[in-house]
């Protein structure tokens, strides 16, 4: 039975990602520790589905509590680095050449979710 079994956790394993699961973990990614509402802010929508699926998945982990507001931080997991090929958080590709200016960036998202 063990063949079957493999099967069968794999599929599951190897379906794909959403666009905002991508989009999602890509935000949790580059802003980590990061909790729920800050990544919702970022996004401009709920992402409570998707969050529940990516640490389903094993992709993201709970890591802590934010002080301030008592929320839980999440991160993502060595299974993810693994996943896309990376050793460590700190290897991911930089941001800076995609966007046009970030400069306050940090404010802006800062006052969205207060």
């Amino acid at each position: 039975m063990a063949p079957l079994v493999e099967k069968f956790v794999l599929d599951g394993q190897q379906a794909k990602l959403t666009q905002a699961a991508l989009e999602t973990l890509a935000v949790i990614a580059y802003r980590q520790p990061i909790s729920r509402a800050r990544v919702s802010a970022i996004r401009g929508v709920n992402v409570e589905a998707v969050m529940k699926t990516l640490v389903t998945r094993g992709l993201v982990e709970e890591c802590g509590i934010e002080h301030e507001t008592g929320a839980i931080l999440y991160r993502t997991t060595h299974y993810f680095l693994e996943r896309i090929g990376l050793n460590r958080v700190e290897d991911l590709p930089a941001l800076a050449p995609f966007l046009p200016n970030i400069d306050g960036l940090d404010e802006v998202i800062a006052s969205l979710t207060e």
